[in-house]
């Protein structure tokens, strides 16, 4: 494998972990409105991250296994997928209604990880399915979601929300984009 194929690949993997990253960055602004400490807003983004690398790997194992059984089939099922969850992400982005702005913890935290993560294990799912790297994908994936929460929890300190619906509309637009990639190669 070539130079200039690996960094294409590395680049698409780095431009949906931004995208799916996206969900947990704009409810991050909301909630980092509540007066956190540095410690919990830390441990926040840890375990939004570690959900971020294991749902997805579930998703690239169980595509895997399907690619093996039903091959090109599983191709388009996989961009179908990701073009589906983009809409879907648009739609949910348009219709919700402000929610309430607590940090989680304890049990709360690991329900908030899994929900915003959720996304990732579909997108994992389309990404066994075409043969992504699975390392790669999966440090990129956790480092990304923990960065942009970071990142939303610190900046929901010092500002409103700068993003909010607009943020998870342009990550739903990108994995239409990259569906779309899925089902019609070029």
């Amino acid at each position: 494998m070539d130079i200039q194929h690996l960094i294409g690949e590395l680049l698409t993997l780095a431009i949906m972990a931004f995208a799916l990253g996206l969900d947990a960055f704009s409810v991050s602004l909301g909630m980092g409105m509540v007066h956190l400490r540095l410690r919990q807003i830390f441990y926040i983004g840890l375990t939004i991250g570690a959900f971020h690398v294991i749902m997805p790997l579930l998703g690239i194992l169980i595509g895997r296994l399907l690619t093996e059984k039903f091959g090109s089939m599983a191709i388009t099922a996989g961009g179908i997928l990701l073009m589906g969850l983009g809409f879907h992400i648009i739609y949910s982005s348009l219709l919700k209604s402000e929610g309430s702005n607590m940090a989680p913890s304890g049990l709360g935290l690991y329900l908030f990880a899994f929900s915003v993560s959720l996304d990732s294990f579909s997108v994992g799912l389309s990404l066994g399915i075409y043969g992504a790297r699975t390392w790669a994908t999966l440090v990129i994936f956790g480092l990304t979601s923990a960065i942009l929460t970071w990142s939303g929890l610190l900046m929901g300190r010092h500002a409103k929300k700068v993003l909010g619906t607009y943020g998870e509309m342009l990550g739903g637009s990108i994995l239409v984009g990259f569906g779309l990639k899925l089902l019609f190669p070029i």
